[in-house]
Formats: C-alpha cells, structure tokens, sequence
C-alpha cells in the first residue's frame, strides 16, 4: 500500500511539473520575445533562448514612443486613485454594516448582495448613458467614480468587523474619540490585512481592465498601457511590430509584481483570516 502511494505521489508531481511549465511556457516566451529582434520572431520557432539579445524594442518604447510614458502615467493615476477611494469606502461601508443599526440595514446588505450576482458586461451600455450624460466621457474620471465602490470587498469588509473586537472600539469611545474618529484611528489601521488583500485585488482589477478605457476613451494621450498596447498592434499600416508589443506587455507586469511583493506579507495574512473565519 505503501508502495502504492509513493507511485502515486510522484504520478502528481510529474502531472504538476508538466501543467507548470505548460502554464509558465507563454510567460518566458513572452520574456524572451521581448529581447528578440522583429525579424527573429517572425521568422518562427519557439525557442526561449534570443540569438541575438537586444534592447532595441525598450529603447523604441521609452525613448521614440511619444505616448509610452504617458499610458504608463495614466495607469498608475487611474489604479492609485481609484484604489485608494475603493478602499476606504469599501471599509467604509462594511464598516456601516457591521457596526451602526440603522433602519432598512438588512435591505441594503441584501441589496449589495444581488449587485455581485449581475455580470458587468449588461450594465456597460447604461454606464455609458449614465457617463456621456454626466460629461465625464474621454477623461479619467469615466473610469475612477463609476467603479469607486465594490460590492465584494464591502461583503469582505463587513465580515472582518463584524469578528472585530468591540473591547477595542469602546475603549476609544472611554478616551473621547466619535464614531468617525473611531473609525479612522482605530479600526481602519487594524484592518490592515484585510485592507492590502482588497488592495491587491483592486489595483490589479483598475491595472488590468481593457473594455471600459476602450470604451470611454478616444484621445490616444489618455490611453491606459492596456488599450495602448492593443492599439500598438495596428498603427503601422496593420503590420504588428512584435517585439515592441511583447516588450510593452513585460513592462506592463513589473508593477504588479512589485505590488504582490510588497504587500505579500499581508496579502497571505488576510487570506489566512478568511479562511479561519
């Protein structure tokens, strides 16, 4: 039986081994196409290895690109923004929900509920309506405000302080602090794992998202790097240049991997207290 085990443990692993480096393979080539000269991709093959390793395709994009910078900048506005008021209205309102008694409280968290439960993509075209009536079209705002709340990390909020200690929050309220005070000085710091996992999430969903930029903006110089990118792929008269989409596209990753690395420590602390809870 014994025996029969360890065949068994070690059929896994290889079957792991070998959906990993199938998972991982796009990501290295992506890797290597970006050091790779135009020529040398186009002329197929998959090897990982550049013949010859260049930078030209990075010096093209941060040096000849006249907007490469500027979607970057655009990027890194719109997913800090937007992150940091999602983040303190999402506690803001789980907060509200696990803590103040209020009339009509259960229809508003059922509410919320159901709002997780409709696809985006049906309430695109009445976001649209909504955004061009308010003249927000083709600027940044189109994307920040609509989306400065998300119903999932206000359920996550909500649950973390519901399991919050009250000992803490009544001993502010001895020393002379509100309700808000309370909120802002005592319970958001504590909240800091629950925080940087809705953090993460948040950042990487505003850093990712392609079909509302595409669909609110028009002026290139406000292109996030998504739209940007895709927009590369057909400006020089339908042909792609390839390294240059394949530089852009690794450049597009360092950030959230520098978020991931940075915040890692409670990202896997606030996934740990999920799961206890």
């Amino acid at each position: 039986m014994n025996k029969k085990n360890k065949n068994l443990r070690w059929l896994l692993y290889g079957i792991l081994i070998i959906y990993g480096l199938v998972t991982l393979f796009p990501f290295l080539w992506t890797v290597s196409a970006s050091f790779k000269t135009y020529k040398e991709i186009t002329g197929g093959g998959l090897n990982i290895i550049p013949k010859q390793p260049t930078i030209h395709a990075f010096k093209k994009l941060f040096m000849i690109d006249p907007n490469f910078l500027r979607w970057i900048f655009n990027s890194f506005y719109i997913c800090i923004l937007g992150t940091v008021i999602n983040v303190f209205f999402n506690s803001m309102a789980g907060y509200s929900l696990a803590r103040l008694n209020f009339r009509g409280k259960n229809i508003v968290y059922y509410a919320i509920l159901v709002t997780i439960m409709v696809p985006g993509q049906v309430l695109l075209i009445p976001n649209y309506l909504i955004v061009k009536a308010l003249g927000l079209l083709n600027s940044y705002n189109a994307i920040i405000f609509p989306a400065a709340v998300n119903a999932t990390y206000i359920i996550m909020m909500r649950q973390f302080y519901i399991n919050f200690p009250r000992d803490i929050e009544e001993a502010a309220n001895i020393d002379g602090l509100g309700r808000l005070g309370t909120f802002l000085r005592v319970s958001m710091p504590l909240a800091k794992p629950a925080i940087a996992t809705q953090a993460v999430f948040i950042f990487l969903g505003f850093w990712n998202e392609f079909l509302k930029p595409k669909l609110y903006l028009s002026d290139p110089s406000k292109y996030t790097l998504t739209v940007g990118i895709q927009s590369m792929m057909s400006r020089y008269s339908g042909i792609t240049q390839w390294d240059e989409v394949m530089a852009a596209s690794l450049v597009s990753l360092l950030p959230i991997l520098v978020i991931y690395i940075v915040l890692n420590k409670y990202f896997m602390q606030g996934i740990r207290m999920d799961g206890e809870k």
